[in-house]
């Protein structure tokens, strides 16, 4: 069965992600971010992704909070996500989010991350522009590398740049990025912007790099291949999570614990007892078909 939004789709909105590792600064510049947007009397939504407690199971959703300023602000809307422990899901849940403020008329929604994992990575690069987050002395390229950064970011910020160190972190980037091979297939090489967001200092200049970007994309067919490109992968994960729902529904049961047994006990291999269990699937599933039809 398909589903709709049950709105009038309009303009998708332009999605910026905001990742970086934790205590980067991420919320205090995407707060600055805020004012920035507003200055120019555009409306902007900010999906914010909150970790969950491994032991309780809540989650702060601290960044309301912190972008209290904006509180009375019909212009800007704040929505928290809690992980739930469970990143994936969330990959798959924020485009949707995504989508539907766009459909409520935001023509700008800024996606921060809880931090730097693999996951965290994945919902930063869903969006239209990746802004990743550094600050100095945050590490070598062996680190940015293993974090995926390097691949997912179109705009560095070296943020707390009132700190020793800022010019040599902007250094190391320029000479990965040269060692990489930037500009990539799309043509662009990322800028990397000194701020420091609590002054709002250089904000301004991100806003500015984030808006040249869209202006490369738009000027070709980038900002269209992109969109295809998450479209194609969003419709992959929501494939992947229906059959994850799938493959727990076969794996229960009497017959799955005596295979299971069967397998501790070193009387069947697990690859058999897999395809047992498929094949006994797939049966059904045709049976159920056929007495359907």
């Amino acid at each position: 069965m398909s589903r709709t939004l049950g709105v009038e789709r309009g303009p998708a909105a332009y999605t910026v992600g905001i990742t970086g590792a934790p205590g980067a600064g991420k919320s205090t510049l995407t707060n600055a971010l805020l004012r920035e947007i507003r200055r120019a009397d555009q409306r902007v939504a900010v999906l914010a992704i909150d970790p969950s407690s491994p032991f309780s199971g809540g989650a702060i959703l601290g960044d309301r909070l912190r972008m209290g300023d904006h509180a009375l602000d019909d212009g800007v809307f704040v929505r928290s996500m809690a992980t739930r422990g469970h990143l994936g899901g969330l990959a798959v849940a924020a485009p949707e989010a995504v989508r539907v403020l766009g459909a409520a008329g935001f023509p700008w929604v800024l996606v921060e991350t809880v931090g730097v994992g693999q996951v965290e990575v994945e919902v930063a690069g869903q969006t239209d522009t990746t802004v990743v987050v550094v600050n100095p002395g945050w590490g070598d390229a062996v680190q940015a590398a293993k974090a995926g950064l390097m691949e997912i970011a179109d705009v560095f910020v070296v943020n707390k740049a009132d700190r020793p160190g800022a010019g040599e972190a902007k250094r190391d980037l320029e000479r990965m990025m040269d060692l990489s091979g930037a500009p990539g297939p799309e043509g662009w090489r990322p800028p990397v912007v000194l701020a420091t967001a609590t002054a709002e200092d250089g904000v301004a200049d991100v806003w500015a790099a984030v808006g040249e970007h869209r202006s490369h994309l738009e000027s070709g067919a980038g900002l269209e291949e992109r969109r295809r490109r998450r479209a194609a992968e969003e419709i992959r994960r929501l494939v992947a999570a229906h059959l994850l729902e799938r493959a727990r529904a076969v794996t229960v049961g009497e017959r799955a614990d005596q295979l299971a047994e069967a397998v501790a006990a070193g009387t069947l291999d697990p690859w058999s007892a897999a395809e047992e269990l498929l094949s006994t699937s797939t049966a059904s599933d045709s049976g159920g078909s056929s007495a359907s039809g």
